[in-house]
């Protein structure tokens, strides 16, 4: 079975449009999952909420009680570049936690998550996926590009549990760490998804440029953004079958 999260209402909706699942979900603590069939091949569709720790317990629930063989998460993001425009949508070929690391000395320096920071190197970029993940998002940016009037690309998407609404953190990030979008959710499904074996592939539309007007963006955008990312779901699948 292949399983795919999302995080907010409007990213739930665009993907109930593409799939046919069930008309009440199952419910899993905070997470709510339904479940239905694609070209003869079952799925699992999560709502799992915002934030790390909503995602990280919604891809347990699909890799645990679900067996999920793959995760797929389907949303929306903040844009760090200044390449990538709203709608642009991003592949995720980098991911990472960057608000996990250690204060000291007045500063907060970032570290790989899920490891002890004291002593840790600070986190310099987002972690490259598998080569197997890798060419499979390639091959669906090929595939979705013709289709989507927006950019697509692969690119490297950072994970905090804030929203940025900042343009001078917005371009620190993009300086430091190379990323090319912020999200409250990935980087966490990552971590997940590695203690357990399992290919993740994130998809990502951005929504705002995660500046001081991000969050007028985000309300005006979010269901167009989410759209995107719902048609690449569907192209996924058809790669993975």
């Amino acid at each position: 079975m292949h399983a795919i999260l999302c995080a907010v209402p409007q990213e739930l909706e665009a993907l109930r449009q593409q799939f046919h699942v069930e008309d009440q979900p199952r419910r899993h603590g905070a997470a709510q999952v339904w479940v239905g069939v694609h070209d003869g091949r079952p799925i699992a569709l999560a709502l799992a909420g915002i934030g790390k720790v909503n995602a990280a317990a919604g891809a347990a629930v699909l890799l645990d009680r679900y067996e999920a063989k793959a995760l797929i998460f389907s949303g929306v993001a903040g844009g760090l570049n200044p390449a990538f425009g709203v709608g642009s949508v991003l592949l995720g070929e980098r991911l990472a936690i960057h608000d996990f690391g250690l204060v000291a000395e007045g500063a907060f320096i970032p570290t790989a998550s899920g490891e002890i920071p004291i002593g840790a190197p600070r986190l310099q970029a987002a972690e490259l996926v598998s080569e197997e993940v890798r060419a499979v998002l390639a091959q669906l940016r090929d595939a979705v590009a013709p289709r989507l009037d927006a950019s697509v690309a692969l690119g490297s998407l950072i994970t905090a549990d804030y929203f940025l609404n900042c343009a001078v953190t917005r371009d620190g990030l993009h300086a430091t760490l190379g990323a090319d979008a912020i999200d409250m959710e990935s980087g966490a499904v990552a971590q997940v998804a590695k203690a357990w074996g399992a290919p993740l592939y994130v998809i990502r539309t951005l929504s705002d440029q995660a500046g001081d007007d991000s969050h007028l963006s985000f309300t005006q955008m979010a269901a167009m953004a989410a759209r995107n990312s719902a048609v690449c779901v569907a192209a996924l699948l058809e790669i993975l079958a």
